[in-house]
């Protein structure tokens, strides 16, 4: 099989785009063909990534604990989902599948630090081929965290490694000068890829032991209460191997939730460095903007810490979807399941071509206009290097993981705090059932990377 960088340019837009616009060559794409009548315009793609930010950790949204103005202003612009969730709830596997649009189990990238498999596409591959200038800035990690050369990209250099609180700013202010420096009548796409929340790893490693008193002083009041599910410690599966610390008290506990939330207000700081540069130059009326993270973090549900396990915790991740005048505004969608692999087919549908082969995700664009569409049934996410799977329908979530026999269904809608592992209930056997049967249909048509384990299969 052919490398993609190998595919002619004009092969692959005559392959992609639709009806009459396949016979046009990219200028006219562009809209910068002479004698050709009025020309469409091609949105600006600006993509925005944190690292390990949980779903709900708007101010906006409802959470009292922080304060995220700039997040919080491009929600009011655009349409944020409240059931969106990660591919893989770890790094390098999420960010493979956000920038391709495949699951991990097809990218190779099945654990952190490994490349996507070259004949897969990514964003700016695909994008770089319709025309458009594509440009990185930060955190890749595919394989390794801050790259020079990125295929399908211009890398403009920034970010310092592990340690968001100093890398994100040069991150922000180098994607601020692109922005206020752009002049091409060239469409862009911009991936600015940000650390924090990240740095709540490093916080957790200096924090081995429980703490007696606050090292700062005046934040008693400010402290957030532990999650209503914090004692909750269902049967799970012995693979899961959930992150968990068992000797912190309730003031390091509260202290660490305190301090992630003022991580996330740093990283929502750079992004308003951002968002003023797109705005104060005209840019933000062209340009569709969708804001999300590769996964979340423990936050002591289920008295956990981190991420790589398949609670709601570490799975589900903010998403926003802005683009003026374009869809609708100020809307939060709690209807529609959603997830990273919906991005590129998003796109696709903005730009009325089609998108990369293989696509496993929905294109939004209905959705984000308000117009009522058929729209999936389920999602299925995977984790621990292939060996565990999540899916989740409307009102129930299973997970499971190869050959073991403890499996874990939690009615979502009666319990969305997943304190009751009904997996061996009769009354719900029939559920459990189907959502085996929909996983088992949902692998068929996936194209396993070599490295990957193979169809999941588990009997009850």
């Amino acid at each position: 099989m052919k490398k993609y960088s190998n595919i002619s340019r004009r092969k692959f837009l005559s392959l992609s785009l639709k009806g009459s616009a396949a016979l046009i060559a990219a200028p006219a794409l562009l809209g910068l063909s002479k004698g050709m009548g009025k020309q469409r315009r091609l949105p600006n793609i600006l993509l925005l990534i944190t690292d390990q930010q949980g779903q709900d950790t708007l101010s906006s949204m409802g959470c009292r604990y922080l304060q995220t103005p700039n997040l919080d202003r491009l929600k009011k612009r655009g349409v944020a989902f409240t059931e969106s969730y990660s591919v893989n709830p770890v790094c390098s596997p999420a960010r493979s599948s956000l920038l391709t649009g495949r699951m991990s189990s097809e990218t190779g990238v099945i654990y952190n630090g490994l490349p996507i498999r070259p004949q897969i596409p990514n964003l700016g591959q695909w994008l770089s081929q319709l025309g458009y200038q594509t440009i990185y800035v930060g955190k890749w990690h595919l394989p390794h965290g801050y790259q020079a050369k990125i295929p399908g990209f211009t890398v403009f250099p920034a970010g310092l490694g592990l340690r968001g609180t100093i890398g994100d700013e040069s991150v922000s202010r180098v994607s601020e000068g692109f922005l206020r420096n752009y002049r091409s009548q060239q469409p862009f796409l911009l991936v600015v890829s940000l650390l924090q929340p990240h740095d709540i790893n490093n916080w957790i490693k200096r924090h081995n032991r429980s703490i007696d008193e606050l090292p700062i002083t005046g934040i008693e009041d400010e402290l957030p209460p532990l999650p209503p599910n914090f004692q909750s410690l269902p049967v799970e599966p012995k693979q899961a191997k959930i992150a968990r610390k068992e000797d912190w008290n309730d003031l390091t506990w509260r202290y660490y939730l305190w301090s992630y939330y003022r991580m996330i207000e740093e990283v929502d700081r750079e992004i308003g460095r951002i968002l003023d540069a797109l705005e104060e130059t005209k840019l933000a009326e062209n340009t569709l903007v969708f804001f999300t993270s590769d996964h979340g973090e423990g936050r002591g549900r289920h008295r956990t810490i981190l991420k790589n396990f398949l609670y709601e915790e570490a799975v589900k991740v903010p998403l926003i979807v802005s683009f003026p005048g374009r869809i609708n505004e100020d809307i939060v969608d709690t209807e529609h399941l959603v997830s990273g692999l919906d991005i590129i087919p998003t796109v696709a549908e903005f730009l009325q071509v089609d998108a990369p082969p293989d696509q496993r995700g929905y294109g939004m664009k209905a959705l984000l206009e308000g117009k009522p569409i058929p729209w999936r049934e389920f999602l299925v996410a995977e984790v621990r290097k292939d060996q565990g799977r999540m899916i989740r329908t409307r009102e129930f979530k299973l997970i499971a993981y190869r050959k073991d026999p403890v499996i874990q269904l939690f009615d979502l809608k009666k319990d969305p705090w997943e304190t009751q592992n009904l997996a061996t209930n009769p009354h719900v056997a029939g559920e459990l059932k189907e959502l085996l049967k929909l996983l088992e249909q949902w692998e068929k048509n996936l194209d396993f990377a070599p490295n990957a384990l193979g169809p999941f299969q588990i009997k009850i």
